[in-house]
């Protein structure tokens, strides 16, 4: 309610009306004194203080209008503000995307001037003359590695940023290989353009025709084992750089990790080298051989991993070449390792000190995997023929006739552990073809290849084994289809499967070779292209180390992968059953398949500065996250099976004549008389 001050006119009242409605433009003050109808007018300033425009007042009046709004009100606008702050989060992914992909083109252009983030690409897109890949970086996640050493000691070489590390002298590499406008360059690889491209993922060959194979071959025959070998030169330009004489390579920081000390990259890689006729390495490495190798050091040693990559490479070297050097050394690792076998139940202990002589299970366990006491046959069966020295052969056979007679398999399928001091198996009731149990049925089969197909207690462990997988661990995916191989534990099927199970399609298209039934060799293409299609459907095309399948009716896809299995190893199993089935069938969708990967390979695990490193995400191309480490199994079988499948003279490394131990070094099959 207002009421008039006495003495005022109506026109003074007008006006105070008008100031008290607008204190911003004026306040009215009638002077009753004087002239009373006079009026006296004064700016609202900062004397009068009548307004103040500050923070807290606009505070007070926006909280005194909320105050107004009735409670209907109030909650119709939070429940609006909710409702926005919702649509927004579940809209965003689809304009994030919507918006990376229109300015997609303009990021690629802008490449080489601007820093990239974190994890980059190892190995971008194909890069052109004079733009500059984005660096790669050090992934700081740490995974296990089912293959590897247990621990690794690393020895830092150089110090520094590893950003500036590797991006270093990238320039001047891409000014050598963009001297040709007719390639593309992948930084170590040279690609014909028109070759890159090649290779539908669905493993269509459009060109079916006899002439036209014949065509496809000589045409893109020389560029791919070209391209094996420069990629082959990249890698041990990295390795001979920064771990040369140590085990294996750590690119991306330029340094090198030690497992056993002994040059497990260097020895791994001997027969890979004079395959792919690199004469020049090769001699290096043999200097290296002849001048620094010594096996009389007090070190650990893994009894499995020291005889198929060290002696298995010895052996392999020394019939390649003729050179009585590799044989000699693979004498001392042969006998060094002899110590393994001194147990009561003469199934040897995992570790040996080959400096000491002694040896022993791992700290935790009396246990040794069975995989790795059935995979060291091929090796010592062959020492024994080289030295006429009988004692490596009978160790490594009592080996097999006690696995042969125990209890506990499952259709002739093998627990994954057997007791080094009672030999019978442990932790029964788990049946893989994974990890620490593959190889044994690779070797079932290969030991009756090697010596002549006369010793049937192989093949026929080898047969009932593979019915068992028929019967107890094949199965089919949804939506497609795709036949794999699974496991059992304890009576309960799990669509689990092991890159490592890959290795089976190449056994059994092998087996088919050599008289074993047909249904082998229908068996290893449906599993061929099941292992194929664990590339294709992730997002690098490369594939991660363990998958699962999916069987429930209704499935939108075949494969998923835990986070915990997206690493990927540059593993060589695929691409070695690649070769087989090539080898067999010639049907040139296995050399296109190949040929994916190995520019996948190059793409992704490529590191500028040298070598290849493991990624810990197959399932994002953004940011794959390099692990900093090369295995030597990547020089010793992933690049070699490559280079041979791409290769078109089949009688070179023929398996009519080799057998491969199960670290691709070709061992002689045995001559009839012997």
């Amino acid at each position: 309610m207002m009421t008039s001050r006495p003495g005022l006119s109506d026109s003074s009242v007008n006006v105070a009306l008008f100031g008290l409605i607008c204190p911003r433009c004026l306040v009215a003050d009638m002077q009753a004194a004087g002239r009373p109808d006079s009026v006296s007018i004064h700016l609202a300033g900062a004397q009068s203080g009548g307004y103040n425009n500050s923070k807290q007042r606009r505070r007070r009046s926006c909280w005194r209008r909320w105050k107004q709004l009735s409670r209907l009100q109030r909650s119709l606008l939070l429940f609006m503000l909710v409702l926005l702050s919702i649509c927004g989060m579940a809209s965003y992914p689809t304009v994030a995307k919507h918006l990376r992909s229109l300015t997609e083109g303009e990021q690629d252009t802008e490449r080489s001037v601007r820093l990239m983030p974190l994890n980059s690409h190892v190995l971008p897109e194909p890069v052109q003359q004079g733009r500059q890949p984005p660096p790669e970086q050090l992934s700081q996640r740490k995974l296990s590695n089912k293959r590897g050493p247990p621990v690794l000691q690393s020895r830092l070489q150089k110090k520094g940023n590893i950003s500036n590390i590797i991006s270093e002298d990238k320039a001047a590499e891409l000014r050598k290989e963009g001297e040709k406008d007719s390639v593309i360059s992948w930084r170590g690889a040279v690609i014909d353009a028109d070759q890159a491209t090649e290779g539908a993922k669905d493993g269509k060959n459009k060109e079916d025709s006899p002439d036209n194979q014949v065509k496809h071959s000589k045409e893109l025959e020389p560029s791919r084992v070209e391209a094996v070998q420069e990629a082959f030169r990249h890698a041990w330009k990295g390795y001979k750089d920064y771990a040369w004489g140590h085990d294996e390579l750590r690119p991306i920081s330029r340094s090198y990790s030690e497992w056993f000390g002994l040059g497990l990259t260097l020895i791994d890689a001997l027969d890979t080298m004079w395959i792919l006729g690199l004469k020049q390495e090769f001699e290096e490495a043999r200097a290296w051989v002849a001048t620094e190798l010594t096996f009389n050091k007090n070190v650990d040693v893994n009894l499995f991993e020291s005889t198929i990559r060290i002696l298995g490479g010895l052996l392999s070297t020394y019939h390649l070449t003729g050179d009585g050097l590799f044989l000699d050394k693979a004498k001392d690792i042969g006998s060094r390792l002899m110590p393994a076998f001194n147990t009561q139940s003469k199934i040897p202990y995992s570790d040996v000190n080959i400096g000491k002589g002694t040896a022993h299970p791992p700290r935790w366990t009396s246990d040794s995997t069975v995989a790795e006491v059935t995979s060291i046959q091929l090796e010592f069966r062959e020492l024994s023929r080289l030295t006429q020295e009988p004692q490596y052969q009978a160790a490594v056979a009592e080996v097999m006739n006690q696995v042969h007679k125990l209890d506990g398999k499952l259709d002739g399928l093998v627990p994954m552990f057997i007791n080094t001091n009672s030999g019978q198996f442990t932790h029964q009731g788990i049946y893989t073809l994974g990890a620490r149990a593959d190889s044994y049925y690779e070797y079932l089969l290969k030991q009756w290849i090697q010596g002549g197909k006369k010793e049937d207690q192989f093949l026929e462990d080898y047969l009932q084994a593979i019915e068992g997988v028929k019967k107890n661990l094949l199965q089919k995916s949804s939506p497609k289809g795709l036949v794999f191989v699974g496991e059992v534990s304890h009576g309960q099927f799990s669509p689990k499967m092991d890159h490592l199970v890959c290795f089976l399609p190449g056994t059994l298209a092998l087996g088919a070779h050599n008289g074993l039934p047909a249904d082998h060799m229908d068996l290893a293409k449906e599993l061929m292209q099941t292992c194929y299609q664990m590339y294709v459907q992730m997002e690098t095309g490369l594939s991660p180390e363990i998958v699962h399948f999916n069987m429930h009716q209704g499935s939108t896809r075949d494969i998923d992968v835990k986070p915990a299995d997206r690493h990927n190893l540059l593993r060589p199993e695929t691409v070695e059953s690649l070769f087989y089935l090539y080898r067999f069938t010639k049907d040139r969708k296995y050399q296109d398949w190949g040929w994916e990967i190995l520019l996948n390979f190059n793409k992704y695990t490529k590191v500028s500065s040298g070598g290849y490193t493991s990624i810990n995400n197959v399932c994002d191309p953004d940011y794959p996250g390099p692990r900093d480490k090369m295995e030597s199994f990547f020089l010793g079988e992933t690049l070699k099976y490559l280079y041979l499948l791409f290769s078109e003279d089949h009688d070179f490394i023929s398996l009519d004549k080799y057998v491969f131990n199960t670290e691709a070094h070709p061992l002689p099959i045995w001559p009839p008389t012997e």
